[in-house]
């Protein structure tokens, strides 16, 4: 497959997943969880193009549009805040452009990007949930101890659903090329 078209196919894949998922956050049992933030930095990793994080940007936006306009999503959690969703994704697409020259055909390889993807994910939370509690409007008399309280009940899932969306799909990537690599070799006589 060539590299356009595999990059195309993932841009595609991307694109799928987060409409796919991105209308209830931590989803229930009808719904999977929100894979926003898996996507953006899989799209660093995978397709690194400046062009398709804006295209993702614009996707964000309009399925939030979709589901608050037509899907009843509550726009609670849409304020001046929102606006810091750009850089919340950007620290994701960029922590997975910084690993996009390791190779992912080793536990360790996996293993970095995977950390790299959790410490990114944390930074995005620090960006969005921050920037929510600070700028919503809606937590003027929040102590420092009532915000951790709320960092402590919401983090948890915010990372879990990341990676193990970026596990699930790393693992499958790393299956495809090994069985690749496999069905390529020419047998032995």
């Amino acid at each position: 497959m060539t590299p356009n078209r595999s990059a195309s196919l993932a841009a595609v894949a991307l694109m799928g997943l987060m409409a796919a998922t991105r209308f209830h956050h931590f989803g229930d049992f009808r719904t999977l969880p929100d894979a926003s933030l898996a996507t953006f930095f899989l799209a660093g990793l995978f397709i690194a193009r400046p062009a398709f994080f804006l295209v993702l940007l614009l996707e964000a936006g309009v399925i939030d549009f979709l589901a608050i306009r037509f899907g009843g999503v509550s726009g609670w959690c849409v304020t001046p805040a929102y606006l810091f969703l750009i850089p919340t994704y950007g620290v994701l697409w960029l922590a997975g452009r910084w690993c996009r020259p390791w190779p992912l055909d080793s536990a360790a390889a996996l293993g970095r990007t995977l950390a790299a993807l959790a410490g990114a994910t944390v930074v995005a939370f620090l960006i969005s949930n921050g920037s929510f509690y600070w700028l919503s409007g809606r937590f003027d008399d929040l102590s420092l101890a009532e915000y951790a309280g709320r960092v402590a009940r919401y983090l948890p899932p915010y990372l879990g659903t990341t990676l193990a969306y970026g596990s699930l799909v790393l693992a499958g990537r790393w299956l495809w090329c090994q069985w690749r690599t496999t069905a390529v070799q020419p047998s032995s006589p």
